[in-house]
């Protein structure tokens, strides 16, 4: 079995070279065969010729959205299985052998608990607990930071669906639901908390705000979810 590290980018030579080292001291504790694809979706920082420095492939892509970059980093992929991953997140091995023996024993894809970086203010560290629990325990949809899944079930949930801006993460865990068993792996990846440090509370819920008033509509386009896809603080 092959893995694909799908990779989408813009503007991360901050923290792309320890997402990579990650990848790849990870996948060689568990003795798989692996690439990894690093989507370049229009930076204009030095995040293309870190990756190609690292030996790692480039798709450059000029997309600005999510489910595009990842979709085009799976149609250059020749692996078995995708793991989608941000570019401001490490994977423990731990994390990576969970999720293939999850595969191994049927599922057809999920994601891994998530833990963040750094110390978290008092009233952050109460939400994301909070959080934790109603998106991974209750609802059971993987993070956008780590997805994985059996290229064929991939292909049969028709990828994230272009259609949304954000969110696409929970459409794409939802329709694989539809197709067979999906896992949420208790080892956790650990990503960046640069946007609780760099947003206000209330930039970080506005887009919540904006879905509860005018649907799902709010999330089919880029503007208001500048948490995203505004400018890089």
């Amino acid at each position: 079995m092959k893995v694909s590290f799908i990779i989408p980018a813009y503007n991360e030579e901050a923290l792309l070279v320890r997402t990579l080292d990650s990848v790849q001291a990870a996948a060689s504790a568990v003795q798989m065969a692996y690439e990894v694809i690093v989507v370049n979706d229009a930076s204009t920082d030095g995040t293309a010729e870190l990756a190609r420095q690292r030996g790692v492939r480039v798709v450059d892509v000029s997309c600005r959205q999510i489910a595009a970059v990842r979709n085009a980093g799976a149609r250059a992929a020749t692996g078995d299985v995708f793991i989608f991953l941000d570019a401001d997140t490490v994977v423990p091995e731990a994390a990576l052998r969970a999720a293939l023996q999850a595969l191994e024993a049927g599922a057809v894809g999920g994601g891994a608990r998530i833990a963040m970086d750094g110390v978290l203010p008092a009233g952050m560290r109460l939400f994301f607990v909070l959080f934790t629990l109603f998106y991974f325990r209750l609802m059971k949809w993987a993070a956008g930071c780590f997805v994985f899944v059996r290229r064929e079930a991939f292909e049969k949930a028709g990828g994230f669906d272009e259609q949304y801006y954000a969110s696409e993460e929970v459409h794409f865990s939802q329709a694989l639901k539809r197709l067979g068993k999906f896992v949420i792996v208790k080892p956790a990846v650990v990503t960046s908390s640069r946007k609780i440090h760099t947003y206000t509370v209330r930039e970080m819920l506005r887009p919540v705000w904006s879905v509860l008033f005018h649907g799902r509509g709010a999330l089919q386009r880029r503007e208001g979810l500048e948490l995203w896809y505004g400018k890089r603080r």
